[in-house]
């Protein structure tokens, strides 16, 4: 009799007098039931991460696992073939933690294909570009198979904020214009003038101020003969200004987990979210989240995101652990060239960069280019600006919190080397202290924090006014 084809699409079994019908997702999978080897590699855990930029698949087992995959068309669909392993409940469950909201998966389908080779089937909502890798064992994690299914049109972060409803590109009301006060509570200022623009009345002054110094008398202001061709002075326009929030870990990587249980993701995500709020309650003001759910998004990834939308800063959210149980008080820290400030700052920095190998990051894929940019060209005056941010944010966030240091700190964190982004990443306190854990799970406080970040904010616009970019609104 001819052996049967081997059809992408359906688990085929081995043997057609031995098998098991498995019912799952509405699919019917042929399963060999043959007794395992002793050898055969276990699936202790499995997890789907879906999100709008990419959808994950974990399966965590006790051995590196060996793989095979291929894309099949029409209709969509990801076979993958694993060697080693037998099926077992943790891995059929895997069919029923795809949602149906995913926005890249169907369904996945499970079967034994052949003896000790399972078969995975991923049907597809659309075509993909999958990553599969494996991850070593790391932070309480075994052995990771990992399954990154990414669009063949990659995500914009601006197309997708103006799907969200979240990109305008209003004309300021003329109000909006005038010149702004220095008060932190005041909006967030117009953009000044490109030089070009400055009026004659700026020049004038300008010139006397600088007579007075050297004792000349003031040149007479030239006044400008009227033009009858002359078009009346179009009405200013107000740049909107883009700030990339960028609640720390998700998805595999939970951060820091506090006494009770409270795991940093969840925290983070909650207090960017009320912050997101309440910035984007302020003219001329758009907020981008680098994840707004339970997913992992590598380092360069979250500053690559706020560059493609341009963002006039970048504010990191952690509430991280510490070695004592002890510690306590909320920082601010930017980006050092030369070495951290603190054996702490250096500390903390390295836990944070450790965040790659923990959620999971493709290194075999990372543009060594785009690394090279993100990692080695952060500037001085990325710097500088920085630490002003920095001081202004930490001020605001003493008045709600005690201050774990009271000056802006400096350690090398991977995920504020934008080289034109003035960046900052705010511990908003120690979730390994028990006091202050309770706090962070407070909606009261979180809405205390957001508060004061959004002060922080206004206050340094306030003394440093937006410059005039290309993209104006």
């Amino acid at each position: 009799m001819p052996r049967p084809s081997r059809l992408p699409a359906l688990l085929i079994p081995a043997s057609p007098r031995r098998r098991t019908l498995l019912k799952a997702g509405g699919t019917l999978l042929l399963s060999v039931v043959n007794p395992l080897p002793a050898s055969a590699a276990q699936i202790l855990a499995v997890r789907v991460w879906p999100a709008p930029d990419y959808t994950r698949v974990t399966l965590e087992n006790d051995s590196d696992l060996k793989t095979q995959h291929f894309l099949v068309a029409d209709p969509p669909r990801l076979v993958v073939d694993i060697e080693g392993l037998g099926l077992n409940g943790t891995l059929r469950s895997l069919v029923a933690k795809v949602e149906a909201n995913d926005p890249y998966i169907k369904q996945v389908r499970v079967g034994q294909n052949r003896p000790n080779v399972v078969r995975l089937v991923f049907d597809l909502k659309e075509e993909v570009k999958p990553q599969v890798f494996t991850l070593a064992p790391v932070a309480g994690y075994q052995h990771r198979l990992i399954f990154d299914l990414y669009p063949t049109r990659p995500v914009d972060p601006i197309a997708a904020m103006i799907e969200k409803g979240e990109w305008h590109t209003e004309r300021a009301p003329a109000a909006a214009t005038a010149a702004t006060s220095a008060n932190p509570a005041s909006p967030l200022p117009a953009t000044p003038p490109a030089q070009t623009e400055v009026g004659l009345d700026a020049i004038a002054k300008l010139e006397s101020e600088m007579s007075a110094l050297d004792g000349t008398p003031p040149p007479q202001a030239v006044q400008p003969t009227p033009s009858k061709t002359a078009k009346p002075p179009s009405q200013k326009v107000v740049r909107m200004v883009t700030i990339a929030l960028d609640p720390g870990h998700g998805g595999e990587d939970p951060g820091a987990v506090g006494a009770t249980g409270a795991y940093e993701k969840d925290i983070v995500l909650a207090v960017a979210k009320r912050l997101k709020a309440k910035l984007e309650a302020l003219p001329n003001t758009r907020v981008m989240l680098t994840r707004d759910g339970d997913y992992f998004v590598p380092l360069g990834q979250r500053v690559q995101k706020a560059r493609k939308v341009q963002a006039d800063l970048f504010v990191s959210i952690h509430a991280d652990a510490f070695v004592s149980p002890t510690a306590r008080g909320s920082s601010v820290f930017v980006l050092s060239e030369k070495g951290a400030s603190s054996s702490a700052a250096r500390w903390l920095a390295n836990d944070q960069n450790k965040a790659d190998l923990i959620g999971g990051a493709n290194f075999a894929t990372q543009d060594k280019q785009i690394a090279s940019v993100l990692f080695d060209l952060s500037t001085t005056a990325q710097i500088n600006d920085s630490l002003k941010l920095g001081k202004a944010v930490l001020t605001e966030i003493g008045g709600i919190n005690r201050l774990h240091k009271n000056a802006v700190e400096q350690a090398g964190f991977a995920v504020l080397k934008a080289p034109d982004i003035p960046s900052i990443l705010v511990e908003t306190a120690f979730i390994s202290n028990r006091e202050e854990e309770a706090k962070l799970r407070d909606e009261g406080y979180q809405n205390q924090l957001a508060e004061a970040i959004t002060k922080g904010i206004k206050r340094y616009f306030a003394d440093n006014p937006p410059m005039a970019k290309s993209r104006q609104t």
